[in-house]
């Protein structure tokens, strides 16, 4: 009886106690030690989702940043070329393109005829002169010698100035804005 009576007592001792007990003896972590763990891995975890959160906030406002410098710096230049002798016309002020899809953002327009025949004489003329040419037609029916395609607009405006002085480009050629 004193046997069944040690082995109850140990029975209800344990069952009592439950896991954390035999855990505890045995050196591993209780399940408030575990439940501890999980808290501070949450927290972490929030904390590095905060700061990827603030480095993508960051990055935007840069890359914003530097649209906005971009805009204005081609706002300048816009400024700057309308005060100089060069105009500057988008295909859709002149009825837009008729088939051709120009793939740069600026050409420099040597020349614009009614006659397509002109067009081709004018090319000839800067394609013997080392410029590659092209004949944009417009849907107003002009055809357009353009030369030198660039998208820095800086680079063509001095390309037009150098043209001009070559004798390549007439003193009223101009810059053709791809949309």
């Amino acid at each position: 009886m004193k046997k069944s009576a040690i082995w109850i007592l140990l029975l209800i001792s344990l069952s009592l106690t439950g896991c954390d007990f035999l855990r505890r003896v045995a050196g591993r972590p209780t399940s408030a030690d575990i439940e501890l763990r999980r808290e501070a891995i949450a927290a972490e975890e929030r904390a590095e989702a905060e700061r990827h959160a603030a480095r993508m906030d960051s990055i935007r406002r840069v890359r914003q940043q530097m649209e906005d410098s971009l805009s204005a710096l081609e706002n300048h230049l816009l400024d700057s070329l309308s005060k100089t002798s060069a105009p500057a016309i988008q295909p859709s002020k002149l009825g837009g393109l008729s088939a051709e899809v120009l793939t740069s953002r600026y050409y420099i327009v040597a020349g614009a005829f009614r006659s397509q025949d002109n067009a081709a004489r004018k090319k000839q003329r800067c394609d013997d002169a080392g410029y590659p040419s092209t004949v944009v037609q417009f849907k107003n029916g002009f055809y357009a010698v353009t030369l030198c395609p660039s998208d820095n607009l800086r680079e063509t405006v001095n390309t037009l100035n150098r043209l001009r002085k070559e004798g390549v480009c007439p003193p009223d050629g101009w810059i053709l804005f791809n949309e």
